[in-house]
C-alpha cells in the first residue's frame, strides 16, 4: 500500500515553512517586498527543491537573482534547522499562478457581464 504521505513531501512542507522565516531574515536591498514562498516540491531523491515564490510587486528579476546568491546560505541555515542526510540544492522559481488566476477572474467577469445572468439564476 503506498503512502498517502511520503517523505519527500514532509520535507517540502517544513522547508516551506522554514525558507518563510529565513528570507524575511534577509536584508538586501535589491531583494523585492513581501517575497511569499508559495510551495516547494523536493525530489523523491531529495537532491533539488524547486522553491516556488511571488511577490506583491509582480515579478522582478533582481529578486529572482538576489534569491538564487543567497540559495547557499539559505541551504546552510536550512541545514540547521531540518536534519537531513543530504539538504536538496535550492532552485527558485516565480510562481505565475497567482497572475494567471487573476486574469482568468477577469476574463470570466467580463463573459458574464457581456452575456448577462443565466435563466435560472433570476430571482423570483
Amino acid at each position: 500500500m503506498p503512502k498517502d504521505y511520503s517523505r519527500s513531501d514532509r520535507v517540502a512542507q517544513q522547508m516551506q515553512r522554514e525558507l518563510s522565516e529565513l528570507i524575511r531574515t534577509i536584508k538586501d536591498p535589491r531583494m523585492g517586498s513581501l517575497v511569499t514562498i508559495t510551495d516547494v516540491e523536493v525530489t523523491r531523491d531529495l537532491s533539488h527543491a524547486k522553491i516556488f515564490y511571488t511577490l506583491m510587486s509582480g515579478e522582478d528579476e533582481e529578486t529572482w537573482k538576489t534569491l538564487n546568491r543567497s540559495a547557499g546560505f539559505l541551504r546552510n541555515e536550512l541545514g540547521r534547522r531540518i536534519k537531513l542526510f543530504k539538504m536538496p540544492d535550492l532552485h527558485f522559481h516565480y510562481d505565475h499562478s497567482i497572475e494567471k488566476g487573476m486574469s482568468l477572474d477577469k476574463l470570466i467577469d467580463q463573459a458574464m457581464q457581456t452575456t448577462g445572468p443565466a435563466e435560472g439564476d433570476e430571482q423570483q
